[in-house]
């Protein structure tokens, strides 16, 4: 799951990313589930653009990420904010240290980076210790729609005067699994220097997500799609699919 030399370079390639979708979701959210949420913990949180947004708000952040070139930028970012957010440095499959949280949030495909159903399955469970009784759970993955007709076998590109690169998505073993191989060629001076990053994802169907929630402790509250707020809008095109878990008490 780590984003290596691709850190500083992330914020450039997602300046399109519909940050402020997300955050109208997750309000939403709050507000259509009655809950009362102070402290939200943001698992693979990136740069924090996410984080900060919600920290702007008014909420107790928490931002968890594996790369720690990632967690660098994010850090600066709440500084040049005058924002206190905990940074923590950690693999979601080994969530520990955290506690008393409403709400825990994982946008942006993490979960598609949880590329085996036991591995899900552990990350469910901590994510469910990390909550409060009746805590909720936001998290998006690709659909498997998305995944087979948008990406596996489709070679991306894009080049520019500062940044280029040539993306080859190859398709898995199984449906739903795909690998990322990327090579970017970054300006530096009158030169320009090349590197590499190969990502591995995994999405599964709808019905796999809600069995391992419920197994690790969960009620589902909503499933949506592509940031519709509307209870069960899903399509067969759908691409982005947002499930919205609930902490069952006693948990």
């Amino acid at each position: 799951m780590a984003y290596q030399q691709m850190a500083y370079l992330y914020d450039q390639l997602m300046m399109e990313a519909p940050y402020n979708k997300w955050l109208e979701f997750t309000e939403e959210m709050i507000r259509q589930t009655g809950k009362k949420v102070s402290k939200i913990a943001d698992l693979g949180c990136g740069t924090g653009q996410i984080t900060t947004r919600l920290a702007a708000k008014g909420y107790q952040m928490t931002g968890v990420d594996y790369s720690i070139d990632m967690l660098s930028y994010a850090e600066q970012r709440s500084s040049d904010q005058s924002l206190s957010v905990q940074w923590i440095h950690q693999d979601l499959r080994e969530l520990e240290g955290i506690k008393d949280v409403d709400l825990a949030v994982s946008y942006c495909d993490v979960m598609n980076y949880i590329t085996t159903e036991k591995e899900l399955n552990v990350v469910f469970e901590k994510v469910s210790d990390i909550l409060n009784p009746g805590g909720l759970f936001i998290f998006d993955v690709h659909s498997m729609y998305h995944v087979e007709n948008n990406f596996v076998n489709h070679t991306f590109g894009d080049v520019s005067e500062d940044i280029s690169y040539i993306w080859f998505c190859l398709e898995g073993d199984i449906p739903g699994e795909m690998y990322h191989d990327l090579t970017f060629f970054v300006k530096d001076g009158n030169q320009y220097n090349r590197f590499d990053e190969y990502h591995h994802q995994q999405t599964f169907p709808i019905e796999k997500y809600q069995e391992l929630l419920i197994q690790s402790g969960f009620e589902i509250s909503n499933i949506s799609a592509d940031f519709s707020m509307e209870k069960q809008n899903l399509s067969k095109h759908a691409e982005r699919i947002f499930i919205v878990a609930e902490k069952r008490s006693g948990k």
